[in-house]
């Protein structure tokens, strides 16, 4: 899918020559830096927890005291118009702020939605003993320490689950939930430190809780059988789990 790709410098974008075939692609081109990825909704219009995704950038930066070659509200303005230029598809942005000068680069391509398949009947999806250096920071840097890892998916494996010492923490770009039930009661359990956590955890976990579920923050172990497990991420929202290293979920 085409991408086009942008730099943001003393508040002025500029459209970059690029052949990258993917975003990750484009990122790895770059300089070592922070990043978010997401998508937008209603026609171009909103972004779900657009403040969420900006902090990504700006609060690691500003601890490493770098300036970032644009403030927020310049990236605001022009996150709106790129979105408003790929109308009437919705679009997939990701926002780059490299480490070594505080530049802000945006790398955009028209979002297709996934196939009502996998929601109705849910996703593989794999395990791998990796974990990312620092699981607060959204570092470009695991782009590339998981480029062996992004080469096994494909139509059949949705996803990488990171794991350590027997635990499941999170997807490779999503977070991951199961779902245990006990008599009448209903138990949420998913990881809540060495993960990121993701813009769209936020509102599931409210959403549980509304609902009626016990949160348990612990990461769910991969000797223990499940009766149903789902990842989350933004572009893709909730997504069920039908089996992991071949293993069914609850039915399957």
């Amino acid at each position: 899918m085409p991408i086009k790709a942008f730099r943001l410098f003393e508040n002025q974008l500029t459209p970059l020559d690029t052949s990258a075939s993917s975003l990750d692609v484009f990122t790895a081109s770059l300089a070592d830096g922070f990043y978010t990825t997401f998508s937008t909704l209603a026609a171009g219009t909103k972004v779900l927890g657009l403040k969420s995704h900006l902090q990504r950038l700006y609060e690691p930066a500003g601890e490493m005291n770098l300036k970032p070659s644009a403030n927020e509200k310049t990236l605001r303005e022009e996150i709106a118009k790129l979105a408003q230029e790929n109308l009437p598809n919705e679009s997939r942005l990701r926002l780059i702020l490299t480490k070594d000068s505080g530049d802000i680069y945006i790398g955009i391509q028209p979002f297709m939605p996934f196939p009502e398949s996998i929601y109705q009947n849910g996703v593989h999806v794999i395990t791998s003993q990796i974990m990312r250096h620092d699981p607060r920071i959204k570092g470009t840097d695991f782009i590339t320490q998981s480029q062996d890892q992004r080469k096994l998916l494909n139509k059949d494996v949705f996803e990488i689950l990171l794991t350590k010492d027997g635990k499941i923490y999170e997807g490779m770009t999503s977070n991951f939930y199961v779902i245990k039930h006990v008599g009448a009661r209903s138990s949420l359990i998913t990881a809540q430190r060495g993960i990121l956590l993701g813009v769209t955890r936020k509102a599931v976990l409210k959403l549980a809780r509304e609902a009626g579920l016990d949160i348990k923050y612990q990461a769910p172990s991969l000797s223990e059988s499940f009766d149903e497990a789902f990842l989350t991420s933004s572009s893709r929202g909730v997504v069920p789990i039908v089996s992991i290293d071949e293993k069914s979920v609850g039915q399957g």
